[in-house]
């Protein structure tokens, strides 16, 4: 590997084209355990303006998952299975999974993959202004990662969720000029 990266040229050898059938696949969800829902679901909702899409109890297993997208309140089907259906069909959902009783444990915390060992990094939020966007999350006591006037990477800040896991707010406009030189 050189120093920048893959080569263009093993890049473009090693993405193929898919199978016909996944023409129709979609990248649906993302899921994150959480230890406290209902902080996770106040950070969500209230900070990134997530609207909870559908709320699914496993008893027997004892955990619930919670759906969250950018959706229309107004669009969320009311008859459940129609409810169900709508929302394994939405793009880019976040799933937070709780296991029942893992708020009451006091020594558990969850790996954010950004600690040794690395694994998992962030998730990625859009905003149409970065500088807006962490003005509120400062005055709602939102933890900074890395805010956009510090660091090499200049008009992008990371904030940290309940959980402490990072998601990287980000403007569209301002990725080209982040990204090429």
């Amino acid at each position: 590997m050189e120093d920048g990266g893959l080569s263009e040229e093993v890049v473009s050898a090693a993405c193929k084209e898919g199978d016909p059938i996944t023409k129709d696949y979609m990248m649906q969800q993302t899921m994150l355990r959480v230890k406290d829902p209902a902080r996770s679901l106040d950070f969500y909702t209230r900070v990134l303006g997530l609207t909870l899409l559908q709320k699914i109890d496993f008893p027997s297993m004892r955990f619930t998952l919670y759906f969250l997208g950018y959706e229309d309140k107004s669009e969320i089907p009311a008859e459940i299975k129609e409810r169900t259906a709508w929302t394994f069909s939405r793009r880019a959902t976040l799933e937070l999974t709780h296991n029942w009783g893992s708020e009451l444990d006091e020594t558990l915390s969850y790996h954010n993959g950004n600690n040794v060992p690395l694994g998992f990094g962030h998730i990625g939020i859009a905003v149409p202004d970065i500088d807006a966007a962490c003005k509120v999350f400062e005055e709602q006591g939102v933890t900074f990662v890395k805010k956009p006037d510090s660091g090499k990477m200049r008009n992008l800040a990371f904030i940290q969720d309940p959980d402490g896991y990072w998601i990287e707010i980000l403007s569209p406009n301002n990725m080209v000029s982040l990204m090429l030189p």
